[in-house]
């Protein structure tokens, strides 16, 4: 196979484009899935009922993961571009279900500025990680075990603290952003490094899963912070 980082400056050149349009696309995609389920009233019955009870949470999050794995794998290892976008759809719509009630807890119960403040600093933290993985010509891959293991980590703490009903508080929300921050470091680096030419739906899941995980906990932080 050969890499983006092998291939041809005009196809490298429209590769990224293409990736990013795709991201941008996916994003845009969760905005009007989500507007939809704020006027459908579909957001505030998410809420209720996930935010109602921890093992509604766990169900959530099983079956999100569950829905992302599967996405992940449609749109990397599947030939056909209809099922690569396939998968990519499944993960927006997983992310909108999974974002619904926090969305409404920033936008019915906080300040009106928390989620456009959220929205520019995730902006601007993600383009200031996307510059320097392209401007410093390294390969972040050996990010990649430390990543699992601080994922492996995380997502131990977040279910114990579903489990046994304790908060994980402001200092965790940090140490998220810092992960989500090294995740976008190392899947930007997997772009050049690790994906064809033919692979671009693939590359943008990679990358919205990223930019959604910066996003979650910086509007945590922020919430936090107007309280």
């Amino acid at each position: 196979m050969i890499t983006v980082a092998q291939a041809r400056p005009n196809e490298r050149a429209e590769f990224i484009k293409r990736t990013y349009t795709h991201l941008a696309g996916a994003v845009g995609a969760f905005i009007v899935v989500e507007f939809l389920f704020f006027q459908l009233g579909i957001a505030q019955m998410l809420a209720t009922f996930f935010m109602g009870s921890r093992f509604g949470w766990l169900a959530l999050l099983g079956g999100f993961a569950l829905l992302g794995y599967m996405a992940s794998n449609m749109a990397a290892k599947a030939n056909d571009v209809n099922t690569q976008y396939m998968g990519l759809g499944l993960y927006v719509i997983g992310e909108a279900i999974l974002f619904a009630p926090l969305l409404v807890m920033a936008v019915l119960y906080s300040d009106p500025s928390v989620l456009p403040t959220a929205a520019v600093i995730t902006l601007f933290l993600f383009g200031g990680l996307t510059a320097v993985a392209f401007t410093s010509g390294k390969d972040f891959s050996f990010l990649g075990g430390v990543l699992k293991i601080a994922g492996m980590i995380a997502l131990g703490l977040i279910v114990c603290s579903l489990l046994f009903g304790f908060s994980l508080g402001l200092i965790f929300s940090f140490f998220m952003v810092a992960f989500a921050g090294a995740a976008i470091l190392y899947k930007t680096s997997n772009v050049m490094y690790r994906y064809s030419t033919n692979q671009h739906v693939a590359a943008s899941l990679e990358l919205f899963a990223a930019v959604m995980l910066l996003f979650w906990y910086v509007l945590r932080i922020v919430m936090s912070s107007r309280r």
